[in-house]
């Protein structure tokens, strides 16, 4: 992605304001279904749709209402024109049930729809801002959270949140408003019958209740476990070589059912909720119609053995009995599943609060800094500077250097040194403890971070390719770089030949970290991208420890094509490749044991370099060079 694209995302992310004071946590999750705070934030993402909520609304509250008259149509029909013999009454009524049964379709279409709308629209936005956000956060970030679990949470726990437009807030506010609604006309009509009928009510929201707190944490532990599920199989897929390399296929099948048993097991108990539930409903929707049953039946006998009249005067009706069934059946449906709705909503709630703890991570290099000038000379200087990765143990120790434009540092050092340190510092990965690093004069930290790691380009030793075509790796889909200067970047790196021999040429598909390319081709695309983005500095960061000679040599003559005019820093086990650096520093346990260049480095008698040098050479068995 270019500078500008970056930036235009940024300026467009819609990061909600923070709810909690002060350190930028999100709102925590209480076990309430309605947490007011986190669901303002998820309700900041429907601002630019909100005449689509308003409508959603709209039509909850309409079918609503338009639900309610089926059974006021029926039982007007039964009591009107079935017991009058009105046959022309009935074919109005049938149709105006008909008309009820399209307007209530078409309006449940478009409730459902738009619903799922919104919700979708809200993850997308919500997906871009969570996607932008880890993309700047710190490499340090990463040291200690899992991948899989990035990538539940910009996945998976992101569903949750649709679901709670498309099943969970709406649809539970139209469900409360069917539920009063039909209780309400029952009293309206009768009362009594409705008492006596409702008298299983509160049995049936006891248990409602009990299942929703029940169901709520098996449904967290599903959302945990189907985390520690993607966690495990992000790490072993990507290390699959090393499982079969060492035939670990057993071993680690052996963890993977333990890790898919935990997931099996935390559903099954949600389901066993469920097995309990819904028989306890249907029992009690049984009670409540023979209560109806029972109840309308024995008045309409007491009243016709009493007073030798028609049942009809004194207010009981087949229509009434009829009507409270089919309002009986209007009633438990949302009743049966408002426990299960407000599982989701909560569901949609937990994943909302771990979406805004990772949106609230502030583990991000402040981008305070104003300055990007035209053109950057690549003058590097570190004065004094202390570095930890856990403020506790200093990895670097009051390390001081300084290169001037066009100069190339080459640092030496055993695993552990301290050299990768030193150029994710200069990248702002990760934040100093004590001193400064100031390039052409400027503090880092004055710099835009964009900008400045727009300027540097870093060739590692694990060089990572996408999914994609040669060419699109080698600009990273930046517009401003022509297929013309990739292919002149491969000329001068030696990789132009190569790339021609495969199928389809620059546009071939290297596929998931360039698995259909050695790793000395994987290397040289790297070269061509930092060529391509003509740097003001250039890293290499064990460049060509993982290449054949061959190759090595056409790397080395790019190297050199690609320092002229650059200030480099090269970071190097083979002491042949920094000969001719102009100056070299030799680190151990993050100090600065010794600098200066090779020659002068070699005229110290017991010395690291000197040391370094000797084995090194005396191992490869070669004679040494001058």
């Amino acid at each position: 992605m270019s500078k500008e694209e970056k930036q235009d995302n940024k300026s467009t992310s819609k990061t909600p304001p923070l709810t909690s004071g002060g350190g930028g946590g999100s709102a925590v999750v209480t076990g309430k279904a309605f947490d007011w705070k986190l669901l303002s934030r998820i309700m900041y993402y429907v601002k630019p749709y909100k005449m689509v909520f308003v409508v959603a609304a709209f039509l909850t509250i309409f079918l609503s209402v338009v639900a309610l008259l089926q059974p006021i149509l029926i039982q007007l029909t039964l009591d009107k024109y079935i017991l009058a013999n009105d046959y022309q009454g009935l074919v109005f009524m049938v149709e105006l049930m008909i008309g009820q049964l399209l307007i209530q379709t078409i309006a449940q279409y478009y409730q459902t729809y738009l619903t799922n709308s919104l919700g979708q629209s809200v993850i997308r936005d919500l997906r871009k801002d969570v996607f932008n956000h880890i993309t700047s956060l710190r490499l340090r970030y990463f040291d200690r959270t899992p991948i899989g679990m990035l990538i539940t949470r910009t996945v998976s726990d992101l569903e949750t949140i649709a679901d709670i437009f498309s099943e969970g807030l709406i649809s539970i506010m139209g469900d409360m408003l069917l539920v009063i609604a039909v209780i309400g006309w029952m009293l309206h009509e009768d009362w009594k019958l409705a008492l006596i009928t409702l008298i299983p009510m509160p049995f049936l929201f006891a248990s409602t209740y009990v299942f929703k707190e029940a169901i709520k944490s098996s449904f967290q532990e599903v959302r945990t476990q189907v985390a520690q599920l993607n966690t495990f199989l992000a790490e072993h897929i990507s290390g699959i070589s090393i499982i079969q390399y060492f035939a670990r296929e057993e071993q680690e099948m052996r963890k993977f059912k333990a890790v898919n048993l935990k997931y099996r097991d935390a559903n099954i108990r949600s389901n066993w909720y469920y097995s309990i539930f819904f028989p306890v409903v249907e029992i009690l929707f049984a009670v409540c119609m023979a209560l109806l049953v029972w109840y309308g039946c024995k008045r309409i006998l007491n009243d016709q053995q009493l007073h030798a009249i028609s049942a009809s005067e004194h207010g009981i009706t087949p229509g009434l009995i009829t009507s409270f069934i089919v309002l009986l059946n209007m009633l438990f449906r949302p009743i049966r599943q408002l426990a299960d709705k407000f599982n989701t909503l909560q569901m949609g709630m937990v994943g909302a609060d771990r979406i805004f703890k990772v949106l609230d991570t502030d583990d991000v290099a402040p981008n305070d800094g104003q300055l990007a000038p035209p053109v950057l000379q690549g003058d590097i200087e570190f004065k004094d500077v202390w570095f930890a990765y856990n403020d506790e143990n200093w990895v670097l120790k009051n390390i001081n250097f300084h290169i001037k434009p066009g100069e190339t540092l080459a640092l030496v050092g055993a695993t552990g040194a301290g050299k990768s340190s030193t150029i994710n510092i200069l990248n702002r990965f990760y934040d100093i403890g004590k001193g400064s690093v100031t390039v052409d004069g400027h503090d880092i930290r004055d710099y835009k971070v964009d900008y400045l790691r727009s300027k540097i380009a870093t060739v590692i030793q694990d060089v990572f390719l996408f999914t994609d075509t040669i060419g699109n790796n080698i600009s990273l889909n930046n517009e401003n770089i022509t297929r013309e200067e990739i292919i002149a970047a491969a000329k001068d790196v030696g990789a132009h030949d190569f790339i021609e021999r495969l199928p389809c040429g620059y546009d071939y598909n290297v596929m998931e970290r360039g698995a259909t390319l050695s790793a000395g081709q994987a290397q040289l695309i790297s070269f061509i991208r930092a060529l391509v983005y003509n740097p003001a500095i250039l890293v290499l960061d064990e460049a060509t420890s993982s290449v054949d000679t061959e190759t090595e040599l056409l790397i080395q003559n790019a190297i050199n094509k690609l320092m002229q005019g650059r200030t480099a820093i090269v970071i190097a086990h083979r002491l042949s490749t920094i000969q001719n650096a102009d100056k070299i520093l030799v680190l151990d346990h993050g100090e600065i044991m010794e600098s200066g260049t090779h020659q002068e480095l070699l005229k110290i008698e017991n010395g690291y370099y000197r040391k370094l040098y000797d084995l090194q050479f005396n191992s490869a068995g070669i004679a040494k060079p001058v």
